[in-house]
């Protein structure tokens, strides 16, 4: 069963600012951020499951973009770069603080990354990021505590 196109289109408006966002922190940059976000949809598409409600579909999307990201980072055939006007181009759309957070929390490692990311930027409680990484809501509280504190010292105590 393949889902309609009415279902895929609610989706795509629900979720792809969300899906671009984890897609964009995990590759940095939009070429590839668009292969994932495409593939990521594709998948919705041919999933034959059923969501319990919105916040079940909502992380289902989340787990589904976070997995496709790390598998693309890991293929082979990924080894593209881009031209400096490109990624001038990019730079240039964030404001100079936002960029230096997002800069900063980029280069924490992914399990730490990952819990700033769903906490601050999509609003998610540590009881929920524990189902959606299938982590103990204890360790969400201390990876967000050692994450929190990595970017306070990465960013000269800024917080």
């Amino acid at each position: 069963m393949v889902r309609s196109e009415g279902e895929v289109n609610h989706a795509v408006e629900r979720y792809s600012d969300m899906i671009r966002r984890i897609c964009l922190c995990y590759l940095k940059n939009s070429a590839d951020t668009e292969d994932v976000f495409q593939s990521v949809f594709l998948k919705y598409l041919l999933y034959e499951g059923n969501f319990e409600d919105e916040g079940h579909e909502k992380a289902w999307f989340i787990r589904v973009a976070l997995n496709a990201c790390k598998d693309y980072r890991k293929s082979l055939f990924r080894h593209r770069t881009l031209s400096l006007e490109e990624l001038a181009e990019e730079a240039a759309s964030i404001p100079p603080r936002q960029c230096e957070v997002l800069e900063a929390v980029l280069a924490l490692p992914a399990k730490y990354r990952d819990v700033i990311y769903l906490h601050y930027y999509e609003g998610y409680s540590a009881a929920e990021m524990g189902r959606i990484l299938g982590r103990k809501e204890n360790t969400v509280y201390s990876l967000l505590s050692r994450g929190r504190a990595m970017l306070k010292e990465a960013l000269g105590g800024d917080l």
